[in-house]
């Protein structure tokens, strides 16, 4: 059984236990391969190169677009990776190697932007392409760390493993990015060695054009791909759950188990980071199943998210959302019975590149809600002069999931556990294909609202309807 597995970064930063839990456990002499480790960035790394994921604060990519002493910046980061190799030294990491090859790979990454910035400051290119081009080789150099070292950190356990570096800084072939997975894994007999690959690929296209800090997954998708694996694995710090553990209490939290790529896509419409849903198309299109693992409880098998999965009981597997999202609402006397109404409002969404996560319709109004960002907020301000009356409302959604859910008194006891809360549903939308419901809610609100779906619908053991 040939599986391809990624690590996220704070699984990376604690790699004692990646070693025990993940690549070791049990296994012995030939056990230990048939496995392709996709590797992100230590926790962190790539908030330092690019900019903090979650509040935004600026990194060495802000220095480069701003024309400011990047170089200094990759120094100071250097010895910031060198720290984080110093905790690796009681698990086999070869210091002065793993030293002696970051501090050549951070002085190519300079080499190339000093570069670049000679070619920008000509004035004659194109300066999307090349900021782009700094972003993807900063990134880059979280992922090269972190793969060197695994596989450093394996050989000398005794364990034959191979670096697979898709980063490109050692050739200037104009490769896509399937054309150069495809030439690194060419020939590779997996039953003899361990592939550590990055979770950065450099092609043609850009993976970060189209991806942006969902690379990793995208990287980890193709060489499942690729390879036809037989199972592709993901390890986080955390199980898949019915509903976020930093809310309802890690007791309280209880792991999915199986679930399907319809409710996969549900909870990437919501921003959920079980998979990136351009990472999830692919692989259920080539009939290839995603486990979700816990890597601190490695004995327990997981989540399995597969193509036709439907739970034998009905249930709600996951509840979940965001309260980083508005509510839109047209509003328009002369709506009622008009033919397209809405397509001219889709029109003004098209424009400018924002997609509704949720859509509610009433005889004179339509309400879609969005995320919460520049882009939506330049978009209402564009609808407000183009129809009657628009109003955007800050707001939470939240919702409830499962692959069978598609009978009666599942709204009935989700409301109702809104109700008891003191929880007034602002909108609702379901579809006929009845997988998702989705209440839209105060965001003050917003952590209540898990907390009595999750009781009420997730926590019940043998949970019937009625």
């Amino acid at each position: 059984m040939l599986t391809v597995e990624k690590i996220g970064g704070t699984s990376m930063s604690q790699f004692q236990d990646v070693l025990q839990n993940i690549i070791k456990g049990n296994r012995k002499g030939d056990e230990l391969y048939n496995r392709i480790f996709v590797v992100s960035a230590y926790n962190n790394v790539t908030n330092w190169l690019l900019e903090h994921k979650k509040t935004g604060e600026p990194g060495i990519y802000n220095k480069f677009l701003n024309g400011e002493d990047y170089s200094s910046a990759l120094d100071t980061f250097c010895q910031r990776l060198l720290l984080i190799n110093d905790g690796f030294a009681d698990i086999g990491l070869d210091l002065k190697e793993a030293r002696d090859f970051i501090r050549f790979r951070v002085d190519q990454a300079k080499t190339i932007l000093f570069s670049l910035s000679k070619v920008l400051a000509s004035g004659y290119v194109n300066r999307t392409d090349i900021y782009l081009a700094a972003r993807e080789i900063l990134a880059s150099i979280g992922e090269a760390h972190s793969g060197w070292n695994t596989v450093n950190i394996l050989n000398n356990n005794g364990i034959n493993a191979r670096f697979i570096d898709l980063c490109g800084f050692h050739d200037n072939e104009p490769l896509t990015i399937d054309e150069r997975i495809h030439k690194e894994f060419h020939g590779i007999d997996f039953s003899k060695v361990i592939c550590v690959a990055t979770g950065y690929t450099k092609g043609t296209e850009g993976i970060m054009r189209a991806f942006d800090r969902g690379y990793s997954e995208v990287t980890f998708s193709k060489i499942a791909v690729e390879v036809k694996a037989d199972e592709a694995v993901i390890h986080k710090e955390y199980h898949l759950s019915s509903a976020d553990p930093q809310i309802v209490g890690v007791e309280n939290s209880v792991p999915v188990g199986h679930t399907n790529y319809i409710i996969a896509d549900q909870l990437a419409d919501i921003g959920m980071e079980a998979i990136h849903p351009k990472a999830a198309k692919p692989l259920e299109l080539a009939g290839i199943n995603i486990r979700i693992k816990n890597t601190f409880d490695p004995e327990h098998p997981g989540t399995l998210i597969s193509r036709d999965y439907v739970s034998p009981e009905p249930r709600v597997e996951i509840v979940s959302g965001s309260r980083k999202v508005v509510a839109i609402e047209v509003h328009d006397p002369m709506m009622v019975g008009e033919v397209g109404f809405d397509g001219r409002i889709m029109e003004y969404f098209v424009k400018y590149g924002v997609s509704y996560i949720m859509k509610s319709t009433d005889a004179n109004s339509i309400t879609m809600v969005v995320w919460d960002n520049e882009k939506s907020r330049e978009l209402v301000k564009a609808l407000n002069d183009a129809f009657y009356q628009v109003r955007a409302v800050p707001v939470a959604i939240v919702c409830a999931m499962g692959s069978n859910i598609a009978i009666p008194g599942f709204l009935y006891k989700a409301a109702k556990a809104l109700y008891d809360r003191g929880i007034n549903i602002e909108s609702f939308a379901q579809s006929l294909r009845q997988v998702n419901m989705q209440f839209v809610i105060s965001r003050d609100k917003y952590e209540d609202a898990v907390i009595a779906l999750n009781d009420e619908l997730c926590k019940k053991p043998n949970y019937k309807i009625g």
